[in-house]
């Protein structure tokens, strides 16, 4: 079976790899990783489409729920835990779930991927329903855990989406919207790390972003749903708000704080030229988006 896979096979332009120097390898890397990018732009359509799903789905009271096994489940981890504090989320609106729970995180737990019971337990845990999205990532496309989470959510009438990293993958079948990206083979054989993770990352990278963008978490490129949960992030705050608005600093820190250190409700304050409570009165209307609620 893993002879099939790309992910899996031998690059050619590696063979000699413990004998190249330092930079070397450097450079094999670096070259081979710009196939990454080259690859993820066959699919785009299908990351787009993605985003639509989530988007909408997130939008009506649903939640995504990110599913993989080691470097892959660490992946959706990692963009499950940003979506936080980047665009104000609620921590249980974005879940990342990886085969051997939060400590396989950090450290290995053998056998864990290949559960079909572990995947489907923890999805009833978290009382997984037809209103959330599931998003399964695998290099391999093939990792037991991830296709039962995947057949699972399908069961039960949910949205389900794969991203894996080889043609034809075995998860694909289980999943409404399949997304396959070839990058190629590692430069170290079969370690999935390397150009598959730089892979998943990015187009994780894409989908959350892009369907928090078209929930109205972002005006214009600015992130103005932040939530200021420390000193860098309160300035961050203050220059969202200069730069959407044009004001000056102690303009934009006086009506933050009026706005009860809301970014998006100072900005409506400061364009729509009204009161924190018919800035949020509009933002509510307008379903969170800034520019509809200062129209």
């Amino acid at each position: 079976m893993l002879d099939k896979l790309t992910t899996e096979k031998r690059n050619n332009r590696t063979n000699n790899l413990d004998e190249m120097t330092s930079l070397e390898i450097c450079t094999i890397m670096n070259e081979e990783d710009r196939n990454v990018p080259l690859a993820i732009e066959k699919v785009l359509p299908k990351i787009a489409e993605a985003i639509d799903i989530i988007a909408t789905k997130v939008a009506g009271g649903g939640r995504l729920i990110y599913v993989g096994a080691g470097t892959s489940g660490r992946i959706g981890l990692m963009d499950a835990v940003e979506c936080v504090p980047t665009f104000g989320v609620p921590d249980d609106m974005v879940i990342g779930l990886i085969a051997g729970g939060q400590r396989a995180f950090v450290k290995a737990v053998e056998g864990a991927e290949d559960s079909k019971e572990l995947a489907i337990t923890e999805l009833k845990e978290l009382r997984f329903s037809e209103k959330d999205v599931l998003v399964g990532i695998a290099a391999s496309g093939r990792t037991p855990y991830v296709i039962s989470a995947l057949e699972y959510a399908g069961k039960i009438g949910s949205e389900t989406i794969a991203i894996s990293c080889n043609q034809h993958a075995a998860m694909s079948q289980y999943a409404h919207l399949a997304i396959e990206i070839d990058a190629g083979s590692e430069v170290l054989t079969g370690s999935t790390r390397l150009k598959a993770g730089t892979t998943q990352k990015l187009v994780l990278n894409m989908i959350s972003t892009g369907a928090m963008i078209r929930m109205g978490k972002v005006y214009k490129n600015l992130m103005v749903d932040v939530m200021m949960t420390n000193e860098k992030l309160e300035e961050r705050g203050r220059k969202i708000i200069i730069e959407a608005t044009g004001v000056d600093y102690q303009t934009a820190d006086s009506t933050l704080k009026t706005a009860e250190n809301n970014v998006k409700t100072a900005i409506v304050m400061i364009l729509a030229k009204c009161d924190y409570r018919e800035a949020s009165r509009r933002l509510q209307l307008g379903n969170g988006f800034v520019r509809t609620a200062i129209e």
